[in-house]
């Protein structure tokens, strides 16, 4: 079993920042990809940011030069820091993993959700 859980989501006034993080545990072997992806009502989910097992990052145009994607492969955690926010960040954000469990079996895993909300 491998679970993913969020935090650091909630209510941020235009231009403020909040940091997310997602913390992976279970019976992981190793970790790949990590990634974090956000729905907002009425829309289809979208990637946010992506981070290799290298460090290579990948963004969303309409977040570049905002958010900015980290991991701590110690801790098996992501991070998601986001600046300059706006009211169309507003959305459910969900965190991602690429991990090859202990019975080498290789899955994407998702975090349960964090709600990020910004508006005056």
């Amino acid at each position: 079993q491998v679970q993913l859980v969020e935090s650091g989501g909630g209510l941020v006034q235009p231009g403020g920042s909040l940091r997310l993080s997602c913390a992976v545990s279970g019976s992981i072997l190793n970790i790949y990809a990590m990634g974090w992806y956000r729905q907002a009502p009425g829309k289809q989910r979208e990637m946010v940011a992506t981070i290799s097992s290298s460090g290579s990052t990948n963004y969303a145009d309409s977040v570049k030069g905002r958010f900015t994607i980290s991991r701590d492969n110690a801790k098996k955690t992501s991070y998601l820091q986001m600046n300059s926010l706006k009211p169309e960040d507003t959305a459910v954000y969900y965190c991602n993993a690429r991990v090859k469990t202990l019975a080498f079996l290789t899955s994407d895993y998702w975090g349960q959700g964090t709600q990020v909300t910004v508006s005056s």
